[in-house]
């Protein structure tokens, strides 16, 4: 390997901070920068305040005049639903893992695993569509600006892809660079909506009339108030991407700075940060989604609101050129370009926290994957891949970026409704699982208007199945230990051995554990094994965990059964724990250790089956190919023999 490719390998996987790989990226043991909760909202923010360049006109076209209560509605549902949820949530997930770590409890193997594959497949559609939505909308913004080159006309997707990749570059570059970048494109963004939206209520309350008669064209159109309610009720599923960020906001939390007394399993301070993050930036959102849907449903007329017409997918650009003038609305639409380019940070951070936290471990992802740099590359390349099969077209995308936004919105309603019946707190019981109800008829209400974003989804979750089981069987090898550790007995009957120059072992069943099954056993492989009768021995039993899961933290405890010596562990893989005992063993002793098997019963194929599932299977065979993996020097690779 030459020097330049080297150094490119050292700074691809930077961020790796073991030959296993237990930690990484951004939530690595050790996090080398964490930011006040403000900061980093600005992150997760970016993506939620970016909706107010399309949220009005969206709640315009599909509301009407009645975008105003439509728009009530999701503020009820944002802090009486979401904001309650994700704030549990942040309490009992704070690692960054999201609600969808507090489901994988619920179902034990296998079904854990594949329930998890699928809500990775949602998150990926929530936030590979952010991505490349949030530029094609950027890209939108800067063709219609009155201002822009006419030769850039029919440019949006290689202006989409151009942004694309600024948006990678930044996060080749890191975390804090990311921060940096987001807190002063929020700041400015908030406050030219603050302005615009003031001068537009001044310009309401200068046209007393504007009030009365939008109320007689809605009593006109809708008759009493109960009518007006339910209609809004029924048509408020359409407003739906306000409701982005939350999900974004736990998944960050590692970025989030604590207190000095915080602990791995008790960080009070990261929590209480989060919490005022996701607090904070719903009141922000929610006092802008009330005024602006007012005043755009007051002061531009409805067509402009059609496809073509000036307001289309741009309210309050509309009323900053109106009434603010040319110049002023094109320092808007540029703040406006700016947020919504960067809205992909957000995503592209939820990303790059979800996936190493779940794929790697689960061993159906390489192992580089728990490295920032080249997620962020293949990131980049499938959001290139969206928006080159779309177009660049924000409209096609958007029933994907919705239904990805509810599926995980619901589903972390369930599962803190499901916590708290699991604590018996009965009042919140009913009050998340009402919040269930509520998310589950918005998210069928979106997929029965909009189906495509269901089968864009699924694409997601058939690319993350496909993927996650070839990586699962290409990885069957390796070492899934994490790391090994002995008891005093186990090491005591070790040291033993090694000190007369030779550890024996004898792998041994441990559903059969009585002294005569014992003895049998020692003297069978002492008979066919060729063990001299002086050499001492020690039975080594692995118990089969949960074999679903990849890696393993394994806790040897040694113990004495009718004068026979024992070590005995748990993990997901037997001939994979056997092959990373071995190893300790050598690495502890300076000795090579020696281990005997008997042949398994069965066909190969089907034993073969039984490894890559239940963690068993011929394992002796497997053994000396982890070992052979993992050692590549014959001298010092543990011997294996089978009889």
């Amino acid at each position: 390997m030459t020097v330049r490719a080297s150094r490119l390998r050292s700074w691809l996987l930077d961020g790796l901070t073991d030959a296993v790989g237990r930690h990484q990226g951004p939530h690595a043991v050790k996090v080398h920068a964490t930011h006040p909760w403000w900061r980093v909202m600005c992150l997760t923010g970016v993506d939620y305040f970016s909706t107010l360049g399309y949220q009005p006109a969206i709640a315009a076209l599909a509301a009407g005049i009645l975008s105003p209560f439509a728009t009530i509605v999701l503020v009820t549902l944002t802090l009486a639903g979401a904001l309650p949820v994700y704030r549990r949530v942040a309490s009992e997930s704070f690692r960054g893992s999201g609600s969808i770590s507090m489901l994988e409890r619920l179902l034990p193997w296998w079904a854990g695993k594949l329930f998890v594959l699928v809500l990775l497949g949602f998150a990926a559609t929530d936030f590979m569509i952010t991505i490349t939505l949030s530029s094609a909308d950027a890209t939108a913004h800067i063709l219609e600006n009155p201002f822009t080159p006419s030769w850039l006309e029919g440019s949006q997707v290689p202006l989409t892809l151009g942004l694309i990749a600024v948006l990678g570059a930044v996060f080749l570059r890191g975390f804090r660079e990311a921060i940096g970048i987001a807190v002063p494109v929020v700041a400015v963004y908030l406050a030219m909506n603050a302005v615009v939206i003031s001068v537009a209520i001044y310009e309401v309350l200068l046209h007393p009339v504007a009030i009365p008669d939008w109320w007689a064209a809605l009593t006109t159109q809708h008759g009493n108030p109960w009518v007006i309610a339910g209609i809004a009720l029924i048509v408020f599923p359409k407003l739906a991407l306000g409701l982005s960020g939350f999900e974004t906001g736990v998944a960050v939390m590692p970025q989030v700075q604590g207190r000095r007394g915080d602990t791995e399993n008790d960080p009070v301070g990261r929590i209480k940060g989060t919490k005022r993050l996701l607090t904070t930036a719903a009141l922000i959102m929610s006092g802008f989604l009330l005024t602006s849907s007012f005043v755009t449903t007051l002061l531009i007329p409805h067509q402009e609101f059609e496809p073509g017409g000036e307001a289309n997918g741009r309210a309050l650009a509309y009323l900053a050129h109106k009434y603010l003038g040319a110049e002023f609305g094109t320092v808007y639409d540029a703040s406006t370009i700016l947020i919504l380019w960067f809205a992909g940070a957000s995503a592209m951070a939820g990303l790059l926290n979800l996936v190493p936290r779940y794929l790697p471990r689960y061993g159906m992802a390489p192992a580089w994957a728990r490295a920032i740099r080249p997620l962020v590359l293949v990131f980049t390349a499938i959001a290139f891949l969206i928006t080159i099969e779309f177009g660049a077209d924000v409209d096609a995308q958007g029933g994907a970026y919705a239904t990805g936004v509810l599926v995980l919105m619901t589903f972390a309603a369930i599962a803190v409704t499901l916590s708290a019946r699991r604590r018996r707190r009965r009042a919140s019981t009913i009050g998340f699982a009402t919040v269930s109800v509520v998310f589950i008829y918005t998210t069928v209400a979106n997929v029965i208007e909009r189906p495509d974003g269901i089968r864009i989804a699924s694409l997601f979750i058939l690319g993350i199945v496909a993927v996650s089981l070839v990586s699962r069987v290409q990885r069957s090898f390796e070492l899934r230990a994490t790391s090994v550790t002995f008891d005093a007995q186990a090491l005591e009957f070790i040291r033993e051995d090694a000190e007369r120059g030779a550890v024996r072992i004898i792998a041994h069943d441990p559903d059969v554990d009585s002294p005569e099954e014992y003895r049998r056993k020692n003297l069978d492989e002492r008979r066919f094994s060729h063990i001299p009768s002086n050499s001492p021995t020690i039975f080594l039993e692995v118990t089969v965990a949960d074999s679903s899961d990849f890696e393993d933290d394994l806790r040897v405890v040694g113990a004495r059964v009718g004068g026979f010596r024992v070590l005995r562990v748990r993990a997901t893989s037997i001939p994979n724990a056997l092959a990373a005992l071995l190893l300790e063993i050598r690495n502890l002793t300076g000795v090579v250790p020696t281990i005997y098997f008997a042949w398994t019963e069965g066909n190969p194929i089907t034993n073969m089956f039984k490894f890559l599932f239940t963690g068993g299977g011929e394992v002796a065979s497997v053994t000396r190919e982890v070992l052979r993996e993992s050692e590549p020097d014959p001298k010092r690779r543990p011997s294996v023999h089978v009889s």
